[in-house]
């Protein structure tokens, strides 16, 4: 059976540097830092007490109160990501058939806010069990893709992805997969997170995971720089609706890039450690690579996953290294967590639509924060660090790794 062509169409935001893609380019573009002192709860008792919050964000400007709290943050940001990329891909009801339109979105989390304060409620009280009665559908993963399908009538097949990091890049993947084999004409994917809470940030932190440089947050995510010191957490998250090439066409849609190949792979290795060579980060570009039915030497951009660790950022370019040879030279790299953080489940999406405006402005964000590059990365290995660099785009690639081995790379290519 041929496959389908599979193209973006639309594209929704919501992150610490950007209320709209429009904000979002813009700040990445600008090479602007997300990062600040939390205001979600009181982390003055925490060894970290900065994260990239959404800012400006009033649910109620958007979802009706009496709606809105019946969902958690992180659904509430994901609806509204939705609307914004549903309005941005000009889906109406004369264009579409809403059995075929499905929604397959990431959280690597779901509701810890809501899980987090109906149990420290339960053990302030009298011992009684009372519970909200939104506690459940409010806690659990899936409640997102749920209701941005309730609000739209979509039919289609209706899910969330959960692999921790990766877990927008696998919905996004499961998206394009549906709509290649012909079972779903339109599908909105993507993914959202909120985790900035106390059992967030307590147990990052506990992991010894997230920067400590509580003294300057904003230069606190440096990925590839010697000084780096963990990871800045991030909220909010990214949609993008990907559509059948000839069903686009026919309803004359803007078309943004084609996406062309994506890879999955396993560490097998360790629960939360990166595999020391970057094998698996290898496999997952080469098995994209392979589905893409492309050259390596096509790939002119990586948005890595680069999230500011010191285990994890050497491990991701060896495999770069590794997999691309001589080529990996040629090619320009960045990490756009060094401006929002690390969205968690919902960093493949915001990161997946750093790289289509890319090839959009043909222009490469940066990687900021780098004063002192660390020694053991190839300075032949451009990081593109602090400055964006106008380049020509053709083919770029996105990858995320998260906690227990899961790998997901999308690969994007100028139409």
């Amino acid at each position: 059976m041929e496959s389908k062509r599979v193209v973006v169409t639309g594209l929704g935001a919501l992150t610490p540097i950007g209320n709209t893609v429009e904000e979002f380019w813009n700040g990445l573009a600008n090479g602007v830092s997300g990062a600040d002192l939390i205001t979600r709860f009181d982390a003055t008792n925490f060894k970290t007490k900065f994260a990239c919050e959404v800012k400006n964000f009033e649910v109620t400007d958007f979802i009706p109160r009496q709606d809105a709290r019946k969902m958690d943050l992180f659904t509430q940001f994901g609806v509204v990501i939705a609307d914004q990329a549903i309005a941005d891909a000009g889906l109406n009801e004369a264009d579409i058939n809403k059995d075929k339109v499905g929604v397959i979105w990431g959280s690597g989390i779901g509701g810890l806010k809501t899980f987090e304060d109906e149990m420290m409620a339960f053990a302030q009280g009298s011992g009684v069990p009372r519970f909200n009665p939104f506690f459940i559908p409010k806690m659990i993963a899936d409640s997102v893709s749920g209701q941005i399908s309730i609000k739209n009538g979509f039919r289609g097949p209706n899910y969330v992805t959960v692999s921790a990091c990766s877990s927008a890049n696998n919905a996004i993947i499961d998206a394009f997969n549906y709509i290649r084999l012909g079972r779903m004409k339109v599908c909105v994917s993507g993914g959202s997170e909120a985790t900035i809470t106390q059992a967030g940030v307590g147990g990052f932190n506990a992991l010894k995971a997230l920067s400590e440089r509580n003294d300057d947050p904003k230069t606190a995510s440096r990925p590839y720089d010697k000084d780096r010191d963990g990871f800045v957490l991030g909220e909010g998250g990214g949609g993008i609706v990907l559509e059948e090439y000839e069903h686009a066409k026919a309803r004359g849609a803007k078309i943004y890039c084609e996406l062309i190949g994506g890879g999955f792979s396993s560490d097998a290795y360790h629960i939360t450690a990166p595999h020391p060579e970057g094998y698996g980060a290898f496999l997952s570009m080469q098995d994209a690579i392979e589905d893409a039915g492309i050259e390596l030497a096509e790939i002119d951009y990586i948005n890595t996953h680069g999230t500011s660790t010191p285990l994890g950022d050497p491990q991701e370019i060896k495999a770069i290294e590794q997999l691309f040879g001589d080529h990996a030279y040629n090619m320009s790299i960045s990490s756009t967590k060094s401006m929002t953080g690390h969205l968690l489940g919902g960093a493949g999406a915001i990161e997946s639509i750093a790289a289509i405006l890319a090839l959009e402005h043909q222009l490469v964000p940066p990687t900021i924060n780098i004063f002192n590059q660390d020694e053991t990365i190839n300075p032949k290995i451009d990081l593109t660090p602090n400055k964006a660099k106008a380049k020509k785009l053709t083919t770029v690639l996105s990858n995320c790794f998260g906690f227990g081995g899961h790998n997901a790379t999308l690969i994007f290519r100028k139409v």
